[in-house]
């Protein structure tokens, strides 16, 4: 193929022959016997400059580097070039990637040796979760004279280009939470005091009474045969299980603020199972529509975090609509002893009223369920904004109605005994952590 070097020098040498002509005589053949003759000679030239680039079939490709980050940080993929040939290889190389990797830079530029290896380095910030494929690797040898260049085609390109792909884990914002949670889970435990001891609900032994204990906590029998006060220490429920069930239908597509529902959801999961993990829970996770889409079962707690996160990175919202008949059964089929089941989808009245309340009355009779959703706060802002139009009036009274259709839904939902958490975004992930807490407290789970 040819650059555009030759094309501009021929442009420039058929504007130089125009001006002579129209200096000299304009009837003479000259200038286009030398117009012919530039072009020959260019023709030549890209001809020899193409035969003297290395071949790009002696040229070998290879990566090295990350296969996961965190969302929001960077890593490096490189990218090693062997030139096999026996030619110099002076070569553009186009590393191309999925928009959303955040690949810099572009494109490198390459002097290589025979024999001679070089490493190129990608940088590359991505902007969503989930996986993020390297696309193709387009190689360009060129000439000396940078007149021609050598080049695959589109399909034998993407066959020749190593295959790469960086898992990018969801951003767990939340855990800037979990000291302060875990510091509430101690006073739970008894293991902090504050204003008085902390209390569980399972007994755990029998202990000297020291000033400051509970009176109602003396085992008066125990202290009869000791001839000592003693007093029953307590701690929170151990070993409960709890299920993370993730709705990724049509409704965890919307965006509240500047990520989706989904992504809200998968930040509270995250922080509720590293909390409960840490106060001897047993942690499950399940992510469905209308299929189950990612399940973890049993999880042991050094690899927690790294489970869940593989198993959440590459979800994506559905189109469809969510089969809560679906959810049910797979809770009921996987969860034999009562759990905890939080739900993280939308307080939508169609979805739920349809789908869930049906199916909630034999859900709500084996396990706790909590119902756990993120707040829209364009709804509020629109409800609440001044009524200066027709239009506007007409979004005032949808907003109210959408709030008021919640509220119903909410009720609905609490008459079976379920929670509900119904939290703005920024507070969401830390509304769920309470719950949980204050559920282990009064031995709920």
């Amino acid at each position: 193929m040819i650059t555009g070097r030759p094309a501009a020098l021929l442009a420039l040498g058929a504007f130089g022959l125009a001006v002579a002509g129209l200096l000299g005589d304009p009837s003479g053949a000259w200038p286009w016997v030398v117009a012919l003759a530039l072009f020959v000679v260019l023709l030549a030239l890209c001809a020899f400059d193409f035969a003297v680039a290395a071949p790009l079939g002696d040229v070998r490709l290879s990566r090295d580097g990350e296969r996961s980050c965190w969302l929001g940080e960077s890593t490096s993929v490189a990218l090693t070039v062997h030139n096999d040939s026996p030619r110099l290889l002076r070569a553009r190389v186009r590393d191309a990637w999925v928009p959303s990797a955040g690949p810099s830079p572009y494109e490198h530029l390459v002097d290589l040796d025979p024999g001679a290896v070089s490493v190129l380095e990608t940088r590359l910030t991505p902007t969503r979760r989930g996986d993020r494929p390297a696309v193709c690797v387009t190689l360009r040898s060129y000439g000396p004279l940078g007149f021609a260049y050598r080049q695959h085609r589109a399909r034998t390109a993407a066959a020749r280009t190593p295959a790469w792909t960086l898992r990018v884990y969801p951003r767990f914002e939340a855990r800037r939470l979990l000291p302060e949670k875990m510091s509430r889970l101690r006073v739970l435990d008894g293991a902090v005091v504050t204003r008085g001891r902390g209390q569980g609900t399972e007994f755990d032994a029998l202990r000297e009474y020291v000033i400051g204990d509970d009176v109602r906590s003396i085992d008066w029998r125990a202290s009869a045969r000791r001839s000592d006060v003693v007093v029953r220490s307590w701690r929170p429920e151990r070993d409960r299980r709890v299920l993370c069930v993730l709705d990724t239908g049509r409704t965890s597509a919307a965006r509240i603020g500047d990520e989706p529902r989904l992504d809200a959801g998968i930040d509270a999961a995250l922080l509720l199972a590293m909390l409960a993990a840490r106060a001897g829970d047993r942690v499950d996770l399940l992510a469905v529509d209308t299929a189950v889409r990612a399940a973890v079962a049993n999880p042991g707690k050094r690899t927690l975090l790294w489970q869940l996160v593989t198993a959440m990175a590459p979800l994506s919202p559905a189109l469809v609509e969510t089969d809560f008949g679906l959810v049910a059964s797979e809770v009921l089929r996987r969860e034999r002893k009562r759990a905890l089941v939080v739900l993280f989808t939308a307080l939508e009245p169609g979805a739920l009223a349809e789908g869930l309340l049906p199916v909630l009355p034999r859900l709500a009779a084996r396990h706790r369920v909590v119902v756990a959703a993120v707040h829209d706060p364009a709804l509020d802002t629109l409800a609440a904004a001044p009524r200066t139009s027709t239009g506007a009036v007409y979004r005032a009274a949808a907003a109210h109605r959408a709030l008021v259709e919640r509220d119903r839904v909410r009720q609905a939902l609490t008459r079976y005994g379920v929670d509900v958490i119904d939290a703005p975004v920024e507070q969401f992930a830390s509304k769920v952590a309470d719950t949980y807490l204050a559920l282990k407290r009064i031995g709920r789970l």
